[in-house]
């Protein structure tokens, strides 16, 4: 039950006649054990940080709020860049967190189906201030006719939406826009956003739905990030049976899609039409 095999076949031919078939085994037991073990350090350590970073967080916030006495200016502005640190230290670990879940096999469970339209629209309304601090348009493009629903776990997909729409604000330099669109395609639901940012190197984007990556041109404009947001997202549209792809072009800006698949009970009456 332990042992996990990589099996290759191959046809052996001479010429068009096959003479039969090399079947390689190849025992990966332990690399998988040390996978395995990995994810179950990684999930283990996030789980203890983020409970003494929540209380952190509260402590902060309490005496930012003024709950335990007045506090100056200048210990303000201190208190306030040390809680900006530590939620960037939660978002950091709850990404960690997810990744353990989805190498796990257990991150997309609840799901309903739903009309994705107010998802987008919530989501959007929640980054108008921060578009409008950095002077960065924000734009919603939805057709008029009412879209058919899907099947999704709402949080997940609502986390998607939220990384596709956080990035293009990242990567967009003030004065910049980023067109958030919905469509129908088929038997599916199209997400895209699109943004006139800093675009993704021809040479690494093969690499961007990896763990870890982060494109050279972005580092430089010293952006944060954890490099985890994209594998997450690749990972929630493709347990959904969707997909995710992008177009960008390095100093003109990219374009992030996912699509999602009508949900089944619709497909079939939409089909008799």
């Amino acid at each position: 039950r332990e042992k996990v095999l990589e099996i290759t076949s191959v046809p052996i031919m001479q010429g068009e006649n096959k003479l039969g078939t090399l079947v390689i085994l190849h025992d990966v037991s332990r690399e998988k054990s040390v996978e395995r073990m990995k994810s179950e350090f990684v999930s283990l350590a996030a789980h203890q940080l983020r409970t003494p970073l929540s209380a952190i967080k509260r402590t902060l916030r309490m005496i930012l709020d003024g709950d335990t006495g007045s506090i100056t200016e200048e210990q303000k502005d201190l208190l306030l860049k040390t809680y900006a640190s530590n939620e960037r230290m939660i978002s950091l670990i709850n990404d960690l967190l997810n990744v353990a879940r989805i190498e796990e096999g257990r991150y997309v469970y609840k799901t309903t189906v739903t009309n994705i339209k107010p998802i987008v629209e919530f989501v959007a309304n929640g980054y108008a201030s921060d578009y409008k601090r950095k002077n960065v348009i924000l734009e919603l493009s939805f057709p008029e006719e009412q879209l058919p629903s899907v099947k999704i776990d709402v949080e997940k997909v609502k986390l998607a939406i939220e990384n596709f729409i956080d990035n293009a604000l990242k990567y967009t330099k003030p004065g910049g826009r980023v067109i958030v669109s919905l469509k129908k395609n088929g038997n599916f639901i199209e997400f895209s956003a699109k943004d006139n940012g800093a675009g993704i190197p021809k040479e690494q984007q093969e690499r961007v739905f990896s763990k870890f990556f982060r494109a050279s041109n972005v580092i430089r404009m010293q952006t944060e990030g954890s490099g985890l947001g994209l594998f997450i997202v690749k990972n929630i549209i493709e347990a959904h049976g969707g997909k995710v792809w992008f177009e960008s072009k390095e100093g003109e800006g990219s374009t992030f899609f996912f699509s999602l698949p009508i949900a089944e009970e619709l497909q079939g009456f939409l089909g008799s039409f």
